[in-house]
């Protein structure tokens, strides 16, 4: 296991799940104290240690041994968003384009592809995307692209 220094400097002292600030000053057993996640495993890499990302102490808690649940934010106007972890797994696997998103408007549809790489250059970054939008049928589809 790494030194939690190590991994809190490496990850900008943000929770990987949340996404929202840890303080590296706060002690391990608070809610919202660091804690190193050495769960986070990538499918079908048998025997490849997982990458040790920073959590909250109750973000990894709650996580446990099931999927991370990444929240899409509140501040954006998208319909049916893909489920973020889901949709990532799925592009490491396969690579290509998958459709994660409807937005009714180009402005709308701009603003989650912006929120998104940025969200994703944390949660996920090794996975290299780009994003594309596209007009069709009076809304904007929002895709997530392997690069």
């Amino acid at each position: 296991m790494s030194n939690l220094d190590d991994v809190g400097e490496r990850d900008g002292w943000r929770c990987w799940l949340c996404d929202e600030p840890v303080d590296p000053d706060a002690s391990v057993n608070s809610d919202l104290g660091p804690s190193v996640d050495a769960g986070v495993v990538a499918k079908g890499k048998k025997g490849g240690g997982g990458t040790e990302r920073l959590a909250h102490r109750a973000c990894n808690t709650r996580k446990g041994a099931v999927k991370p649940v990444v929240a899409w934010s509140p501040d954006l106007f998208v319909v049916d968003p893909a489920p973020i972890a889901e949709t990532v797994e799925r592009l490491r696997r396969k690579g290509g384009r998958e459709v994660v998103a409807r937005c009714p408007s180009r402005a709308d549809a701009d603003q989650a592809a912006d929120w998104l790489v940025d969200r994703l250059s944390r949660f996920a970054p090794d996975l290299s995307v780009t994003t594309q939008v596209e007009p069709g049928g009076g809304q904007f589809l929002l895709a997530l692209r392997t690069a």
